[in-house]
């Protein structure tokens, strides 16, 4: 269980049952004996004594492991070109993930990048940065918190090292044409990259090696941002949420 029933809520529960069910009783005392009194004391004697037996059943099948399933944490692992579309379609997936009330956590190249600055844009530096992003990652699901992450991630050796240290890692390769990624350019990136102003800019003076075993991919140029990220909870629906 992801939430644990508190003794407000389960004695609120309570009260709320034996209101409908009270009222039901006291109708049918007053129609079988006529007495208004008798069917009114019936009442309220059966309401304390069923909100106790309520409350106390409810706190012994809290105990009771039997019947519950652990959701286990999983990493879904955004990658793709820059500006392919990842972020965007991680924010909605992390959205509709929300709603099942799962504990889970939006990690973003970019606002890792705004609290690490110095980091380097080499394949040494890269492959060094996503083993950090794998400690914290492998941190959170120690603490049954599930992750959404968006990174470039352009090299398949530290994909493959992600693999290792997290638990249920699905990958999603976000698949963009190049010129699709350019004419998404808001950020003036890949032309700059292609002026030499950027260095080890993934896709233009830098590789990007596509996945090789992705679990769902996405081709972003034939495919709605909608309709991708429902594909992409409906697998996680069928193998790690099964609700």
């Amino acid at each position: 269980m992801m939430y644990k029933e508190t003794n407000t809520r389960s004695i609120a529960k309570g009260f709320s049952w034996r209101f409908f069910a009270t009222s039901v009783t006291v109708i049918i005392v007053y129609l079988f004996f006529g007495r208004l009194d008798l069917a009114i004391a019936a009442g309220v004697i059966e309401t304390i004594s069923k909100v106790l037996l309520y409350y106390a059943h409810e706190r012994i099948w809290q105990r009771i492991l039997w019947g519950k399933k652990k959701i286990e944490p999983f990493n879904l692992w955004f990658t793709g070109l820059p500006l392919s579309g990842k972020s965007t379609i991680a924010d909605l997936v992390f959205e509709k993930l929300k709603k099942y009330h799962i504990p889970i956590e939006r990690i973003d190249s970019k606002d890792i990048r705004d609290l690490i600055p110095d980091i380097g844009y080499s394949r040494d530096d890269r492959n060094r940065h996503m083993h950090r992003i794998g400690h914290l990652i492998k941190t959170l699901q120690n603490n049954s918190i599930s992750t959404v992450a968006s990174f470039v991630s352009p090299y398949r050796e530290s994909r493959k090292a992600i693999r290792k240290m997290v638990k249920n890692n699905v990958v999603v390769y976000v698949k963009a044409n190049i010129e699709t990624c350019k004419a998404r350019d808001y950020k003036g990136v890949y032309a700059k990259a292609l002026r030499g102003e950027l260095q080890n800019f993934s896709g233009v003076n830098d590789v990007y090696e596509e996945p090789i075993r992705a679990e769902i991919t996405i081709d972003t140029d034939t495919m709605e941002t909608e309709e991708a990220a429902e594909l992409i909870v409906r697998y996680l629906k069928k193998n790690y949420i099964k609700i």
